[in-house]
């Protein structure tokens, strides 16, 4: 008789990466609150190709950081910024506090993207102002993959 998981075709990477998108949605719509996942997990793509639509909305994005860098604000508050990138894109991201994630690190963001924003001279574009950052890896691995 023949094993059953042997006649089962290979699952290919399509499928493995549609997986994967299902598996941190439903770790959105599980872990983080219900004001933070309204709209669901958006690709970063989505909001490069169309700024408009959600400027000054919360969003939830994941991707991998880098470019970490250090700051204070206006009000003498630690700071910090990366840059959030995936396959398709890049976003900025800024946040009070701590130093929360590491170069490389894979996280999911939520905060409130902005298109553009003015800092004295300098335009800004496509940024988010996170509200919250979580590390995958502190995840369920069976979640992620």
């Amino acid at each position: 008789m023949a094993n059953l998981s042997s006649m089962q075709p290979p699952i290919r990477r399509s499928q493995l990466s549609r997986l994967r998108s299902l598996a941190l949605s439903l770790f959105v719509l599980i872990v983080l609150p219900v004001s933070a996942h309204a709209s669901g997990l958006l690709e970063i793509t989505e909001l490069l190709s169309h700024p408009e639509q959600y400027d000054r909305q919360e969003v939830v994005v994941t991707g991998q950081v880098t470019n970490v860098q250090l700051a204070t604000n206006r009000q003498g508050q630690p700071a910090y910024g990366f840059l959030l990138k995936d396959a398709a894109g890049t976003l900025k991201i800024i946040s009070l506090g701590q130093v929360e994630v590491r170069e490389g690190d894979q996280v999911i963001v939520e905060g409130i993207f902005a298109r553009l924003r003015q800092a004295g001279r300098t335009i800004i574009y496509n940024e988010i102002k996170a509200i919250s950052i979580k590390p995958l890896h502190r995840l369920n691995p069976d979640l992620v993959g």
